[in-house]
Order: structure tokens, then sequence, then C-alpha cells
């Protein structure tokens, strides 16, 4: 018998949950909700209706390094785009104040990295 049930949440620790919620919202097409120290965006529609992202304050926040062994990542978010918008996300993502981390090699590869405003990588993926 399952103990609970897990929700569809993922939780970022971070110094301003509202100005990272607002990031994500806007990258993804969500809504904010709170305010304070426990942020959410919320979905409605599409891949990702129902689910949550999650943004808590944690004072003294020392944001991951990528790649680095002394501050893992320990999560990333791999969010998926059609190859030929990639660029026009990427153009999207940093206006928002995001920060590429590493390209996809001219190509080769079919993701690049990014870091948030917060500090924590994620990946816009095209595979």
């Amino acid at each position: 018998m399952a103990i609970n049930t897990l929700r569809s949440v993922v939780v970022l620790d971070c110094p301003e949950p509202g100005k990272l919620a607002d990031f994500y919202a806007r990258m993804l097409g969500g809504r904010v909700e709170g305010e304070g120290r426990w942020v959410e965006v919320t979905f409605d529609s599409g891949t990702l209706a129902g689910r949550t992202l999650a943004f808590q304050e944690a004072e003294g926040h020392v944001p991951p390094r990528w790649p680095s062994a002394e501050r893992s990542q320990q999560f990333h978010l791999d969010l998926y785009v059609p190859r030929e918008e990639l660029d026009a996300a990427e153009r999207e993502v940093l206006e928002l104040g995001a920060e590429l981390l590493e390209g996809d090699d001219g190509g080769r590869r079919d993701f690049r990295v990014y870091r948030d405003p917060a500090g924590h990588p994620f990946c816009l993926c095209t595979g």
C-alpha cells in the first residue's frame, strides 16, 4: 500500500520565488499563483496541464554550478522544442533572463544548456 500520493510538482529553492516563478511562467506559458516564500506556476492547457512548478525561498541559497562536482546541479529540467524553433526559443529564454552555458556544438547535439536567473540549469532539447 502506498503511504501517500506523489503530487505532480517540482520545487526549486531560490532567493526570490516570485521573480523565478515569473521567469518560468513566461517561458512555459503558465500562471503565477501566490507570493512570499512559496510561489507556484500552474498550467491549464497543453502538455503541462495539471502540473505545477513551485519556488521556495531559501535563505543563503547557493546556486548549482554546471558542470561541477562541488556544487552539482542535483537535477535539471529538459524542455523540448522543435529543431526549427530552437534559435527563436533561445532568443526568448535569453530575453527572459536565462544565460547560455553550453551550445549544441554547431547542431551536432540535440540540446543546449542554460542557467535560469537563480542559477538552476535547464536544457532546450530537440531530440
